[in-house]
């Protein structure tokens, strides 16, 4: 058995004999504030039954464990397996072994250690005023780090949860927290309590503890009666006249100024509006906080009552829209969660997918019909999809639905087909069975498994019966298959009439050929004096290789067709060639946002698979994107170009390139104003400068020959802009001498003293193109990287693999193929992933090392985890080549 990586048949014998699991759990935090205490005190008291008589075990992972009692009887001893050395064997968990049937009570004392890698209880100071905060980060399975548990989702449990801390110090968790404090000033300490009474998965609770600055509110409105929850009768779920729900949001002190609670209240309150309009049952928990974290790992956590957010969204400086949409759609993500995942949670990881699916699909309609953001499913489809798209072209590419055997899988799988390809597939089935009868059948599923645990085939069933169709060829037709179809028109044409027209689809790749059933719709396009205009769309059901559209035959020949207009559709869009040339010619006469969005999201994929080269789409963006209006769009494709240059470019024409893209991303800036130029600044900044580049942003850092006023009139650079163009600038290849570099990187870092300017500092060090710099670097990273901060190594490998530096890194890549298992085995399973990833040496040298990287991918002894980077890795490299040599034509 694995304590730490749990397997499914383990979880499933495991909750056939516990049930009825209730813990308590008491936390003592009051030293926490000095950093040298590495642990602190967890004292859980958990009461279970068991079905039948059996053996077990309990999740824990701990420093030091002093007492293990079962029923009034200390099993320490047997409890605690060894590793042979001395020291509790945390795989295997403690034993529970011989239980009798019936009711349980287990006692578990334990020192803990506080985390700095964003797994388990994470502690920060923060460096502008020395307060300490702490947070928890549990899934997949880390509530084990902070306390004893059944750490699986389908042990539901209710708790009582009780933390101890200095006087000054909030905690904030799944329900309302009582406090009492004791003593006063330097000796004092507050004790927090809570009780969360109903049932809830270990991996939502949630801790969030420190001095946090505050504000609160509630949202008021009424449930929609549907007839799906007639009959209902618990109150939480379906109750009489109007709901309040209290409102919160926390930050660290710092952050206090910038926290724009209005606008974070508004986007809430749409969520609630729209999920209580479709959603047919209540909020179901008591309270709803929104606490922003530092060092966050990710974007949000769902913690049922108390979400996890990423304090970069607390905007320190100006954000572009592209951010406000991002983060609106991050706060309607975690709130559909609450229904979605919390209330009604999957038995096990094999329907992670469904939680994430169907909490991205949500989002995007809360966006799409309750905020200002309604064109998020634009944005989806250039952004979202492009990472769907490559994650499914990897050898690693999976099905929708796949197996998770075990909880390294399960951690591999938070990817591009968990989110964004299930999400398209679940708007697809939307489209298919028709939107009211789809929220029919979401209804029906929360009425029929609120509080316990449910499976894909559960919503299945649901979706059949409100729908009246039989799902089950779709579901197998894309949820247990692989890879990407390319859908195509196919027409004859007389005297400039369609006398026919089909839509084409290659079988899936990578994946068995199959072909599926695809709905979606076929748009015809005019190109009237560079204006591109929809003049005819049909929406069909596309099955097999080929599908007649007879609604189109007689309809005059049109200049631009799209095969998956409104991108209803998952799958690549091959353009014909009169299309693509209407296309590229007239990009920026495209009026409809999610057309454009399309095209550029074909031509982007035709790039990355050697079908356009690389320098035609660098042209196209420079000559198109200052039109483009999606500010998200925008954004997207100016970081593609740049990935085309840098990744797609044939390495003699990149110099060329970089200076094509260099002063069209300039003249993009001149162009426009407000929030596109400062998308296009930003895109400046990332770009590979050279000598004559960086006098550009000598000028808007203010220590150029031309004041920033003059080069962009009106344009203010503030604090975080400064760190981008900074960085840019001490990363330009032979432009700074490394005393004008550590100065100006000083200075900055004095100007701002803040936690984000200490990480900027770090980044902007080690881009300095000089291969002592990297070397110290490289060696901090892979030889001491479990003694860094996880945002100290996620800057630190940034400023690393500074973009335009490839010749400075090739003599690292040999030292990556012999370091990589040992980095994988010293670090924590989130740090190695994002370390063994970010150092992957695609850079220059890459065909050298090429067949050591396989080998070690290909080896039984390798990590499966690993396995997974590299296979991946070289995946993107090989692409990467393929479309050099491409472009190079």
């Amino acid at each position: 058995m694995s304590s730490t990586n749990l397997t499914r048949s383990e979880a499933a014998a495991r909750s056939d004999l516990i049930t009825d699991v209730h813990y308590a759990v008491d936390l003592d935090l009051t030293e926490g504030g000095d950093l040298d205490h590495r642990t602190f005190s967890s004292v859980t008291t958990v009461t279970f039954t068991t079905t039948a008589a059996g053996s077990t075990f309990i999740d824990l992972r701990a420093e030091e464990i002093s007492t293990v009692e079962l029923d009034g009887e200390d099993i320490l001893p047997r409890a605690v397996p060894g590793d042979g050395e001395g020291r509790y064997d945390e795989t295997r968990g403690l034993q529970l072994d011989d239980l009798t049937p019936g009711r349980h009570e287990l006692t578990v004392v334990a020192e803990s250690l506080y985390s700095t890698t964003g797994e388990g209880l994470h502690r920060f100071q923060d460096p502008a005023d020395d307060q300490v905060y702490m947070y928890t980060q549990f899934e997949a399975a880390d509530a084990k780090r902070v306390f004893a548990c059944f750490d699986q989702p389908d042990i539901k449990a209710t708790y009582d949860v009780t933390v101890h801390t200095p006087t000054d110090w909030t905690v904030v968790t799944n329900n309302t927290v009582s406090a009492t404090t004791t003593g006063d000033g330097m000796t004092g300490e507050t004790t927090h309590r809570a009780v969360v009474d109903y049932q809830l998965s270990t991996y939502l609770i949630a801790f969030c503890v420190g001095p946090w600055y505050h504000v609160t509110d509630s949202w008021t409105g009424s449930l929609t009666r549907t007839p799906e929850v007639a009959g209902v009768t618990d109150e939480r779920l379906v109750p009489e006249g109007e709901i309040t729900v209290p409102l919160g949001l926390y930050v660290r002190q710092s952050l206090a100024e910038y926290l724009d609670a209005d606008v974070l209240f508004d986007v809430t309150k749409s969520g609630f509006d729209y999920y209580a309009k479709n959603f047919g049952v209540a909020y179901p928990f008591h309270k709803y906080d929104q606490i922003f974290c530092p060092e966050y790992n990710m974007g949000a956590m769902e913690n049922a009552g108390c979400v996890t957010i990423r304090d970069e969204y607390v905007f320190r400086s100006a954000a572009s829209h592209y951010e406000y949409e991002r983060r609106a759609d991050t706060i309607l993500h975690e709130l559909a969660h609450m229904w979605f995942g919390d209330l009604v949670t999957m038995r096990w990881w094999d329907d992670l997918w469904l939680n994430e699916s169907f909490a991205t699909w949500s989002s995007a309609m809360a966006q799409t019909h309750a905020t200002e953001y309604d064109t998020a499913w634009v944005t989806f489809a250039n952004k979202e999809k492009a990472w769907a798209y490559a994650q499914d072209q990897l050898p690693s590419t999976h099905p929708v639905f796949s197996g998770a055997n075990d909880l390294v899988e399960v951690d591999a799988n938070f990817d591009g087909i968990t989110y964004a390809k299930g999400a398209s597939l679940l708007k697809q089935l939307a489209a298919y069975v028709g939107l009211e009868p789809f929220f029919a059948g979401i209804r029906a599923h929360f009425v029929n498994h609120a509080w316990g645990n449910a499976t894909f085939d559960d919503l299945l069933g649901a979706l059949e019966k409100a729908s009246g169709r039989d799902l089950s060829d779709w579901a197998d037709q894309w949820l247990k298959t692989t890879g990407i179809n390319t859908l195509s028109a196919a027409t004859t044409v007389k005297d400039g009439v369609y006398t026919s027209f089909s839509v084409e689809q290659s079988g899936a790749q990578p994946g068995d050929d199959e072909t599926r059933t695809h709905r979606l719709a076929v748009g015809l396009y005019d190109n009237r004096d560079g204006q591109v205009v929809l003049r005819r769309r049909v929406e069909t059901d596309v099955e097999g290789a080929s599908t007649d559209v007879p609604d189109l035959v007689g309809e005059k020949k049109a200049d631009l067709v799209l095969v998956n207009d409104d991108d209803l559709a998952y799958g690549f869009l091959a353009l014909d060639d009169d299309s693509l040339a209407t296309a590229v010619d007239n990009i920026d006469g495209i009026a409809d946002p999610m057309a454009r969005s399309l095209i550029w999201s074909a031509t982007w994929q035709m790039t990355r698979n050697a079908q356009m080269r690389a320098r035609d789409f660098v042209s196209l963006v420079v000559r198109g994107a200052w039109a483009e209006t999606q500010l998200g769009v925008l954004e997207q494709i100016l970081a593609q170009a740049i990935g085309a240059v840098e990744n797609y470019a044939a390495p003699a024409w990149r110099p060329e390139g970089r200076t094509l893209l260099l002063n069209g991303l300039r003249a993009g800036a001149e162009r426009t104003e407000g929030q596109a130029r400062l998308a296009f600044v930003r895109a400046y900044a990332n770009a590979a400068q050279d000598a004559d580049s960086v006098a550009w942003l000598r000028g808007l850092l203010g220590i150029g020959d031309v004041p920033a006023e003059e080069l962009l009139p009106g344009f203010t650079v503030d604090q975080d802009l400064r760190w981008r163009l900074l960085t840019a600038l001490v990363g330009a290849v032979r432009v700074l001498d490394d005393a004008e570099a550590s100065a100006l990187v000083d200075a900055e870092e004095q100007a701002d003293p803040s936690s984000s300017g200490r990480m900027n500092a770090v980044k902007a060090r080690t881009a300095r193109p000089d291969i002592d710099v990297k070397r110290s670097a490289w060696n901090t990273v892979t030889l001491e990287g479990k003694d860094l901060g996880n945002l100290e190594l996620r800057y630190m490998i940034a400023g690393l693999t500074h973009v335009g530096q490839d010749e400075l890194l090739a003599p690292f890549g040999p030292e990556y193929v012999q370091r990589a298992v040992d980095m994988w085995e010293e670090l924590s399973s989130e740090m190695a992933l994002r370390t063994l990833d970010g150092l992957f040496p695609s850079w220059a040298g890459y065909e050298d090392i090429a067949d050591d990287l396989r080998a070690t991918a290909a080896a039984e002894s390798t990590p499966a985890g690993l396995r997974r980077v590299l296979s991946e890795g070289l995946s993107r490299a090989d692409r990467a080549v393929a479309a050099r040599t491409f472009d190079a034509r």
